[in-house]
């Protein structure tokens, strides 16, 4: 979802923001981790990509990230282009352009690369989730239930409903984040809709769970952890003030399953997905950070896309990526976190 933006900025900020983008990841800040919280750490950040062209598209409006089966980078841009990145440079290395079944442009959010190399992709205007191959084309498309379509049609409001999506461990089970509420339920539970692989490999609808959102926020992205839990971003904007990004980790596995349930009111029989805070990222170092616009922390973005990278022992290696709208007082930046679950 594309969160509104301040348009003043300064001379001073543009050109500061430029010549880091200029000078490369290498220049974006040193190599050594800072503490965010005590289970967070940053190791670095890059605005290498930022106002960058590719085989002439655009490099930015990223709403998405995953790691494909080379190790490479793919990164969703929420205006219907899916980038392969080098994993150490970020250099794209290709761009697969995507559309709806009449050849129409998505406004495409979550991404998850299956275990045969086909991509998973949300649109958050209908919304839908289908599947298709490495080259573009679409192979199949999910049902979604009638509650989370787009009113009138179901209950839910156009770009407030897939943002993020998750393949869990073992492959079997898909799951998709609303990133806001929708009609008739509390604005501080949002739904989170899975789906569990069929015969031939199909997904079909089954449980669906209540997430408490902070209030003001919503939920741009979550991305399973080995051992089932989630790690869910929270993400909001004010204007004059900049944004709120906060990383919890979540753990749906006794959380009520509300698919039969109406209206989440904050009914006393519903258990919601339990989380704990990890790091609000406003609380990180800014080493060398700087923002076109006015942030709580000048390292902070529209911070939307995130996937894991690397797992040992407990700890997380976590990649995020914000969305800049392509606008001048938005930058597209990759955070590089080690995270401790």
């Amino acid at each position: 979802m594309r969160l509104r933006t301040v348009l003043a900025t300064t001379t001073a900020a543009l050109a500061a923001a430029t010549c880091l983008s200029a000078a490369g990841p290498a220049a974006a800040t040193p190599q050594a981790s800072h503490a965010c919280s005590p289970t967070v750490s940053l190791d670095r950040f890059s605005d290498a990509l930022d106002k960058t062209t590719y085989d002439g598209t655009f490099v930015g409006n990223f709403s998405a990230l995953a790691v494909d089966r080379d190790g490479s980078i793919a990164a969703l841009e929420d205006r219907s282009s899916l980038f392969d990145l080098d994993a150490r440079t970020l250099a794209p290395k290709r761009v697969v352009a995507l559309a709806d079944e009449n050849g129409a442009a998505l406004d495409s959010e979550g991404l998850v690369i299956d275990r045969d190399g086909t991509r998973l992709i949300t649109s958050e205007t209908e919304p839908s989730i289908r599947r298709y191959s490495a080259d573009g084309r679409i192979l199949d498309r999910l049902p979604v239930p009638p509650s989370l379509l787009v009113a009138p049609a179901g209950r839910a409001t156009a770009n407030q409903t897939f943002e993020g999506l998750t393949l869990l461990p073992g492959g079997r089970t898909l799951l998709a984040s609303m990133e806001n509420a929708i009609s008739g339920d509390s604005a501080t539970l949002v739904r989170f809709q899975t789906w569990t692989r069929a015969k031939g490999g199909h997904f079909r609808p089954a449980a669906q769970y209540a997430y408490p959102v902070d209030a003001g926020l919503g939920v741009p992205e979550v991305q399973a952890t080995p051992d089932g839990r989630l790690l869910v971003l929270e993400r909001g904007f004010t204007s004059g003030v900049g944004n709120t990004v906060r990383l919890y980790l979540a753990d749906p596995r006794r959380a009520t399953d509300t698919s039969a349930v109406e209206k989440l009111t904050g009914q006393p029989g519903v258990r919601p997905i339990g989380k704990t805070l990890l790091a609000d990222i406003a609380a990180c170092p800014s080493p060398g950070a700087t923002a076109k616009q006015p942030q709580p922390n000048p390292l902070l973005d529209n911070i939307e896309g995130m996937a894991v990278t690397g797992y040992s022992k407990g700890r997380l290696k976590v990649l995020l990526v914000s969305d800049d709208n392509q606008n001048a007082v938005q930058t597209t930046r990759f955070y590089y976190l080690r995270v401790r679950i």
